[in-house]
């Protein structure tokens, strides 16, 4: 009799190809966040940069970025081996005699697609921090070379969990919890972005000209749709349709509500008002607490969480004009400092009724969980930002990682891309010819004119 080939849970697979999509979707959702925060003459680059990720990490990941991050080790808890290289044993289909390979209960091509789609938002966050200023090509060239010698060994640091003949990443072996990436994603991006910000600079007119978002419906656009896919991104990360996946997605929705909350009460406290932006960002800052966390607290836990989050990330947007740097979209205020609150407050809110099983301080545990979780968190931002130092620097002296004084003043669409985001012209007007060819309706396009309601005045701030 044949012997029978193993086979996987459709349930699962079904569930894990679903937050596959969610999770990709959250990179165009990242882009149009951060897209309606920055001036309407760097929209479309804002745009180009999580479309850059989105190409050059993929083709990384089938390359060698999974077998790097995600395969045995050979005990050393640093890096994967070079055996899944181009994926050939990844990505059977299978047929009558030859069975699939498989990571526990799927396919392990759907397990790797759904670890691309993390390689992929965690290099795009870094892009909000140095908007309007940043040359494309050499974006391009970090995005390669970050994902491959910052994102691929912290991944295997954190998510890879060992095997019969290896052992887990050294954070994992150390006890330290990330559920879904608080460290290798948030922390990780946060450093990341803050050490370039160092590198690169402060915009021209910065805290002297106003640099008020462009669109504020798209920055709420995009926050929805980054809630939307975290279930995802948080949920997916049981590997399956399990309570796991229900108690995160749970504790997901709660700390997000929390910590919209949270934002806003310090927002009125200290601003006088409840604004659509401070909505928007308090959103990402639950998401991002609440990752590492979700396996670990209660709903009432989570809540706490994001309460705590969403105060801590709001009043966080000061230090950067304390400390007289640049992070243009404020991604170290959210996901450096959501990351460090969501991954430290492990060991106080955790709760052994919870699936990790492990009381945090507030349980009555001690504080080695928060030990561990220091380590972790630590380790992580010190990598990061040294190395992201290193190489931002290089690039820097090399390629160039800023545009000239007059692109920048000019408007980083028009002159990295040849496009303008929108066109001001009265309906029925006739479009001036572009003079200088190939550049369409970018920097020849005609100057706004007044239309539509008779006496209107277009008013735009670029």
């Amino acid at each position: 009799m044949p012997e029978e080939l193993p086979t996987w849970d459709t349930g699962d697979t079904a569930w894990m190809l679903i937050s596959c999509a969610l999770v990709l979707l959250m990179t165009p959702g990242l882009a149009f966040f951060y897209g309606g925060m920055v001036r309407m003459k760097s929209v479309l680059n804002m745009l180009m940069m999580s479309a850059a990720a989105l190409a050059i990490v993929t083709i990384v990941w089938v390359l060698y970025g999974y077998s790097l991050a995600l395969t045995d080790d050979q005990g050393s808890g640093l890096i994967g081996s070079r055996d899944a290289f181009g994926l050939n044993d990844q990505i059977f289909l299978g047929d009558d005699t030859t069975a699939p390979a498989l990571a526990g209960t799927i396919p392990e091509s759907v397990f790797v697609a759904f670890q691309l789609m993390f390689a992929i938002i965690t290099v795009a966050l870094i892009s909000g921090a140095i908007a309007d200023r940043a040359k494309f090509g050499t974006w391009c060239v970090f995005v390669f070379i970050w994902v491959s010698v910052v994102y691929v060994p912290v991944a295997h640091w954190v998510f890879y969990f060992g095997s019969d003949t290896s052992a887990p990443g050294w954070i994992v072996d150390f006890g330290v919890n990330d559920f879904a990436g608080g460290t290798a994603v948030h922390i990780n991006a946060g450093a990341a972005a803050l050490a370039l910000v160092l590198i690169i600079g402060k915009r021209k007119g910065w805290r002297r000209d106003p640099m008020r978002p462009h669109n504020v419906p798209f920055v709420m656009l995009g926050a929805a749709l980054l809630w939307f896919g975290w279930f995802g991104f948080n949920a997916g990360s049981a590997v399956g349709s399990n309570g796991l996946a229900g108690v995160t997605f749970l504790n997901t929705q709660v700390a997000t509500a929390a910590a919209t909350i949270g934002w806003l009460v310090v927002e009125k406290i200290r601003d006088g008002h409840f604004t659509t932006l401070g909505a928007a960002s308090g959103m990402v800052a639950g998401l991002v607490a609440i990752t590492p966390s979700c396996n670990t607290v209660n709903p009432l836990g989570a809540m706490a969480i994001g309460l705590i989050a969403g105060a801590l990330c709001c009043a966080a947007l000061t230090l950067k004009f304390k400390l007289g740097f640049d992070d243009s979209l404020d991604v170290v205020a959210v996901h450096l400092v959501g990351g460090l609150a969501g991954t430290l407050l492990i060991g106080v809110f955790a709760t052994s009724d919870a699936p990790f099983g492990v009381d945090g301080l507030l349980y009555g545990g001690d504080a080695e969980q928060l030990g561990r979780q220091a380590v972790g968190a630590f380790a992580v931002m010190g990598y990061s930002f040294v190395v992201t130092l290193i190489i931002g620097f290089i690039l820097h002296k090399t390629m160039g990682f800023r545009v000239d004084e007059d692109s920048e003043l000019e408007g980083i669409d028009v002159t990295s891309h040849g496009e303008a985001a929108y066109e001001f012209t009265a309906v029925g007007t006739p479009m001036a010819r572009p003079t200088g060819g190939g550049a369409g309706f970018g920097q020849h396009a005609p100057p706004p004119v007044a239309g539509g309601m008779p006496g209107a005045t277009p008013r735009v701030d670029a």
